[in-house]
């Protein structure tokens, strides 16, 4: 793959991602999902969450037209847009809404779950606008961080009986994963799954650290089958898409993997090219091929 294709390849994931994110927004897919928002920037008495949500999804919008623009102004507006938008829900972290305060608060993450992956916006825009700004090594352990956090966290939430239900629609309902009801119990297969996050995010650190291209290999398909497996539970979860919103919590929760392929997308290339000399020009969607 050239260093154009994997640029075009992953705005274009993160436009459509992005796009489809916020017009559910707009649409009044999830309006809940901005009361801690609201309420941590002291807004909820200025907007409603409906007017909250429109606006918001109205932004993201416009930050996903503005990534696909050839203007350079455009471009530079839409870099300062995903890291301000990853900081404004990154720092709802604060919120006390976010955790689960009936079994003990932090690290015990309830909505947090969907917001902690903004992690993963900040080293993909890192990458795309400023390139040059830091080395390969660090682009590469930088796009590892989103990738290695969401699977630990979420994959130790795996274990307790809250989380076991919580994906047990998700997981009935998937042609790909439902066996597992049928030869384990409830818990013992949420189990399995966050053993399995776990050892992928474990192997892929020792991968990148001993620089081991065949187990980069190895660890990146592992870590890309859980993203990517995630997304067919757009199409197989009741209730994840919708005919009027397009998405509904659930899905604008896990449409936002679509982030984390960009992540692995962005270290396959650097571990693979480690020699690579990115332009120091600011990025464009059409840009000089390393």
């Amino acid at each position: 793959m050239q260093h154009k294709m994997l640029i075009n390849l992953v705005t274009g994931s993160l436009a459509f991602s992005l796009f489809i994110f916020g017009l559910s927004m707009m649409l009044g897919g999830n309006d809940r999902y901005v009361h801690a928002i609201t309420q941590l920037y002291f807004l909820d008495n200025i907007l409603s969450q409906i007017h909250a949500a429109q606006l918001l999804g109205g932004v993201i919008v416009i930050i996903s037209a503005m990534l696909i623009f050839q203007h350079s102004v455009l471009k530079k507006a839409a870099g300062i847009g995903l890291f301000v938008l990853s900081a404004l829900f990154l720092l709802s972290l604060f919120s006390e809404t976010r955790w689960i305060s009936s079994l003990g608060g932090f690290p015990v993450i309830g909505s947090g779950q969907g917001i902690i992956k903004y992690f993963a916006l900040l080293p993909i825009a890192t990458y795309l606008f400023l390139r040059d700004k830091l080395t390969d090594n660090q682009h590469l352990w930088f796009n590892f961080f989103p990738v290695a956090l969401v699977l630990v966290w979420i994959g130790s939430m795996k274990f307790f009986e809250f989380e076991a239900k919580g994906i047990e629609t998700l997981v009935n309902h998937s042609p790909f994963m439902s066996w597992m009801y049928d030869l384990m119990s409830l818990q013992m297969a949420s189990n399995v799954i966050g053993i399995y996050d776990l050892f992928i995010a474990g192997l892929l650190a020792v991968a990148l650290a001993h620089q081991s291209k065949v187990l980069v290999n190895v660890a990146i398909l592992g870590c890309g089958a859980v993203f990517v497996m995630t997304q067919t539970f757009l199409f197989t979860t009741p209730g994840a898409l919708s005919a009027t919103t397009l998405l509904t919590g659930t899905g604008q929760f896990i449409i936002k993997d679509i982030w984390f392929i960009c992540n692995l997308l962005i270290i396959t290339w650097i571990a693979h090219n480690p020699s690579a000399q990115h332009t120091n020009q600011q990025y464009s969607s059409v840009p000089v091929e390393s």
